[in-house]
């Protein structure tokens, strides 16, 4: 290991894909692994050589990226018991794997030597021992990662620091101290650590902690405190049960509180967390430290007019410094410099004390009242804001919409219609249409209808369709806010409907949707 401070140790390629709903194809971990050393990760672990053939074909694969700042390692175990080294096909496996690092994990924790190895407390120190040597023989720079060393410790302190002593012994890079069960405390973790640099001063220590406690990046930061110089983790926190020590959050931290140089580029940190999520396939968790969506947003109006006159009245760091930005939410809460400054986002003419900014406000308080949310929903919001200013034209009039839903005995598709009659600068048209299901069914007929005069909305497609029930106890009676996001290949935009028929919510937040794209094109 070379004078950086602190090393990055990435696990989400193996670590992470222990959680629940992460999955990852082997193309979706080498894009993952790109980006990673794009970043500026110092350490990737792809997986476990031996134990599927994914990752024995991540490896084959790896070996022609080009990575420019990264380590690739491979990850394993010891040597089984009163096996040796050199024929414990797993051990080779690692080597076959041709990265230039090898992290293995060893036992800490005397109760699963003797317990769940079933083996004597100086073989498993002569595991340790053998594999590292072996591994670091054939030129490997060679991680211990010591499982369950906390637990381990706490039960006898001896037996867990000989353990380390042996893969020190046999001539490991860096000694990681696991909170495997993710139940350890943050003072625990500096005391714990220190008495390990203390015993074992001459090789480098490191961190790898579990959440299971919501302590993950607090006790990284710990150690880190202590000493260690290695945090290993994962991108959005990925991992088995409530996940690992997620990096998102450590790295600005490390970065930008504690004055720790970590990666080149930290502006690409929220990139980097999209990414991920994306490539996995899974949501985005909005309120993620730093990069999630509402890290740095804005509802109350006493906090938007702070944060107008110095952000840094309720900003911690700047949203750009890890690419994030400042979003300032309407709603009931709202003051009037939530509209005037979303209005201003918008480019649209809102004046501060002004009689339309003074209309705008009071008509959101009144839609919120009725069950409407525009957290969501900056589309509709674009629309109310317009109409106050008088900057709206009215696309069209409509006459009436009919939707029928029809199931036949023989149990052939049910049929889904609607029939939309509307006028377009005094012109009738009437359209009817099918779809999948009453909403789709009227959405093709709206379409359908406008198409002829307005022919740009052919590129305008719904790509999310959320529907929430008001006030439940009113049961089937209650109302219904249907939110729809729109996009028109380049941008995306919301909008919100609110009734209780689910089919006029869902119109309301249809004709809203290409109402907004026909402003904006006029």
């Amino acid at each position: 290991m070379s004078d950086k401070p602190v090393f990055l140790y990435d696990t989400t390629l193996r670590d992470g894909t222990q959680g629940e709903g992460f999955q990852l194809s082997g193309l979706d971990k080498l894009r993952i692994a790109q980006r990673l050393d794009a970043f500026g990760i110092d350490y990737i672990e792809g997986g476990w050589p031996g134990s599927n053939p994914k990752d024995v074909e991540f490896f084959r694969e790896a070996r022609k990226l080009d990575l420019q700042h990264a380590k690739l390692a491979a990850f394993g175990s010891t040597r089984r018991a009163n096996v040796k080294v050199e024929e414990d096909p797993q051990v080779q496996l690692l080597l076959d794997a041709e990265t230039p690092v090898v992290t293995i994990f060893g036992k800490s924790w005397e109760m699963q030597v003797t317990e769940v190895l079933r083996t004597t407390v100086e073989e498993n120190q002569a595991m340790i021992r053998d594999t590292v040597a072996h591994l670091a023989k054939h030129g490997r720079e060679v991680i211990y990662d010591a499982e369950h060393f906390f637990d381990g410790y706490k039960d006898s302190p001896e037996h867990a620091l000989r353990t380390l002593e042996a893969a020190a012994e046999g001539g490991a890079a860096c000694l990681v101290l696991c909170d495997t069960n993710g139940g350890t405390l943050p003072s625990e973790v500096m005391q714990i650590c220190k008495a390990v640099r203390d015993r074992i001063p001459g090789t480098p220590v490191g961190i790898h902690t579990h959440n299971d406690c919501e302590l993950g990046v607090a006790n990284a930061i710990s150690a880190v405190k202590a000493g260690a110089v290695q945090i290993q983790g994962t991108i959005n926190g990925y991992g088995e049960r409530t996940g690992n020590c997620n990096l998102t959050s450590v790295i600005p931290i490390l970065q930008l509180k504690m004055g720790l140089p970590m990666v080149p580029k930290l502006e690409k940190l929220r990139e980097l967390s999209y990414f991920v999520d994306d490539v996995a396939n899974n949501p985005h968790f909005a309120r993620a430290p730093f990069v999630g969506r509402t890290a740095f947003a804005h509802k109350g109006g006493m906090h938007v007019n702070a944060v107008k006159k110095n952000s840094r009245s309720y900003e911690h760091i700047e949203p750009a410094s890890v690419g994030n930005e400042q979003n300032i939410l309407v709603s009931e809460l709202s003051g009037q410099d939530n509209i005037l400054i979303r209005a201003a986002g918008l480019g649209l003419p809102l004046e501060k004390g002004s009689a339309e900014a003074a209309a705008v406000l009071r008509r959101i308080k009144e839609l919120e009242h009725e069950g409407y949310s525009f957290e969501a929903a900056g589309g509709s919001l674009e629309l109310l804001i317009r109409r106050e200013l008088g900057i709206y034209q009215k696309p069209f009039d409509l006459t009436e919409y009919h939707t029928s839903f029809r199931q036949y005995r023989d149990g052939h598709r049910p049929v889904c219609e609607a029939t939309v009659k509307l006028e377009v600068g005094g012109t009738p048209e009437l359209t009817v249409a099918e779809g999948n299901g009453v909403v789709n069914a009227l959405d093709v007929a709206l379409r359908k209808a406008l198409l002829p005069f307005y022919p740009a909305i052919e590129g305008v497609s719904l790509v999310d369709y959320k529907v929430r029930i008001i006030d439940g106890h009113d049961a089937t009676a209650a109302k219904t806010r249907v939110l729809i996001v729109s996009t028109d290949g380049e941008k995306n935009w919301g909008t919100v409907g609110v009734s209780e028929n689910i089919i006029e919510a869902s119109w309301l937040a249809i004709v809203d949707s290409i109402d907004l794209f026909l402003q904006r094109n006029a």
